[in-house]
C-alpha cells in the first residue's frame, strides 16, 4: 500500500505546475533562498517520498507566491 508521506506535495506540484515552473526552476528559487534542493528533492515532495518542515513549507509557500494554507487546502 502506497503511504503519503505529506499532504502539501500535491499542492505544490499543482501550484507550481500553474505558474508555469519546473520541479528544477522551483529548486534554484529555494536555493536562491538558501535551502540546498535540487529537481530531485522537489519532484520527491511533490510526489510523496520526502517529508517537508515547516520552515521548507513556509519557504515554499514564498517561492510560489501563495499564503501557506493553500498548501494545506482539501483538494
Amino acid at each position: 500500500m502506497f503511504y503519503m508521506r505529506n499532504i502539501t506535495g500535491q499542492h505544490i506540484k499543482s501550484i507550481r505546475k500553474s505558474k508555469k515552473l519546473t520541479p528544477e526552476e522551483l529548486a534554484i528559487r529555494l536555493q536562491i533562498q538558501g535551502f540546498p534542493h535540487t529537481r530531485t528533492t522537489v519532484a520527491k515532495i511533490e510526489n510523496g517520498f520526502r517529508q517537508i518542515t515547516d520552515i521548507e513549507i513556509k519557504a515554499i509557500a514564498i517561492v510560489l507566491d501563495v499564503p501557506i494554507s493553500r498548501l494545506f487546502e482539501e483538494s
